[in-house]
C-alpha cells in the first residue's frame, strides 16, 4: 500500500515537472537583453498614445520628462520599451 502511494506521488511529480523537452533549453535564451539589471522598485512607465489631436511637441516633452530618469540605463530601456 505504501509503495503504491509513493509511485502515485512520483508519477504526479513527473507530470507536473514535464519531461523537459522544450524547444528552448533555458529561459535566458528568450531575453533580448540578458544582462539588464532591473532596479527593485522599478515600475514600467505608463505612456499616453499620441492621437494626433494635441500638440506633438508637448507630447514629446512629456515623454522625455518621464523617460529621462532611465536614459543612462540603455539595457533597461531596451528591455522594457
Amino acid at each position: 500500500m505504501e509503495r503504491e502511494k509513493f509511485d502515485h506521488i512520483e508519477e504526479r511529480l513527473r507530470a507536473i515537472k514535464g519531461d523537459g523537452d522544450y524547444a528552448f533549453a533555458d529561459m535566458a535564451e528568450l531575453c533580448l537583453v540578458p544582462d539588464a539589471v532591473i532596479p527593485p522598485k522599478f515600475k514600467v512607465l505608463d505612456f499616453d498614445k499620441y492621437k494626433g489631436t494635441t500638440c506633438l511637441k508637448n507630447h514629446l516633452k512629456m515623454y522625455n520628462s518621464k523617460i529621462g530618469a532611465y536614459s543612462k540605463n540603455e539595457k533597461l530601456l531596451m528591455h522594457f520599451f
